[in-house]
């Protein structure tokens, strides 16, 4: 029986998909405040809509909604919001005076993204639940918008838009890679210390709030520095995570 045999109502159907749309709304507002200077207010909403995609999901395996278009538009959506809209404001805010480059650097990310999200829906059946196969794009963007935020509270100095294209590609570059990372969907750690995984999450809630434009910026780093050094040093465990090729040419043999 397929997954997606039972049909529940219609209207219940539109709930998750509603989401999806407020997210990618959320991604269109954003580029049109870029474009008018409006950074602070422009990063805010992608956080919105980065709120609104860790919701669709949950409300269609909940509502017993899921299907091939929900996933697709989400994808769509995602394309939007966490890929074109930060690259569009990254570019307006840093890359206008690098000219040519500029526009390569903020494209590469926007290619980097579209990228990561065909290779996440190729490998949906293949990629373990509890990682990552390279930083998710939702991630990605959360980073350019705690690098945007963070130096809108401090001053980089002269060289802010060659710090700004570095970190840009760099973090372009995490998505496409085979790096894991962790989704912490099945942490043992997390089932056994519910209480204070759930009080260390509103702990970073209330940071997050009361000090949005430093926060941000630390938490994303934080997660993305912690999984590549763990994975250096538990490489040895994880070398045959997003090795399928091996096995389907064993399969096939």
């Amino acid at each position: 029986m397929n997954k997606y045999d039972t049909q529940p109502h219609r209207l219940t159907f539109f709930l998750p998909n509603t989401f999806t749309a407020l997210n990618m709304g959320c991604g269109f507002a954003a580029i049109i405040m870029a474009t008018k200077g409006l950074y602070y207010g422009a990063c805010m909403i992608l956080i919105l809509g980065a709120i609104f995609d860790s919701v669709d999901g949950r409300i269609a395996r909940l509502t017993g909604t899921q299907s091939e278009f929900g996933e697709q538009f989400d994808s769509i959506s995602d394309v939007i919001s966490f890929g074109m809209a930060p690259a569009f404001i990254i570019y307006f805010k840093y890359f206008q005076d690098l000219g040519r480059a500029g526009m390569i650097i903020s494209f590469l990310y926007l290619l980097c993204g579209a990228l990561r999200l065909a290779r996440f829906n190729a490998n949906i059946n293949k990629v373990p639940s509890n990682y990552f196969q390279g930083l998710p794009i939702p991630g990605a963007a959360i980073a350019i918008i705690g690098f945007i935020m963070v130096t809108l509270e401090f001053d980089f100095g002269m060289y802010r838009n060659y710090y700004a294209a570095a970190y840009v590609v760099f973090y372009a570059l995490l998505m496409i890679s085979n790096i894991p990372f962790n989704s912490f969907k099945n942490s043992d750690y997390v089932r056994k210390n519910r209480r204070k995984v759930l009080a260390l999450i509103l702990l970073i809630l209330v940071m997050v709030f009361i000090y949005e434009k430093l926060m941000i910026f630390v938490l994303i780093s934080a997660y993305v520095l912690g999984c590549m050094v763990y994975n250096i040093f538990s490489k040895d465990t994880k070398v045959e995570i997003f090795d399928w090729e091996d096995n389907d040419e064993e399969n096939e043999s």
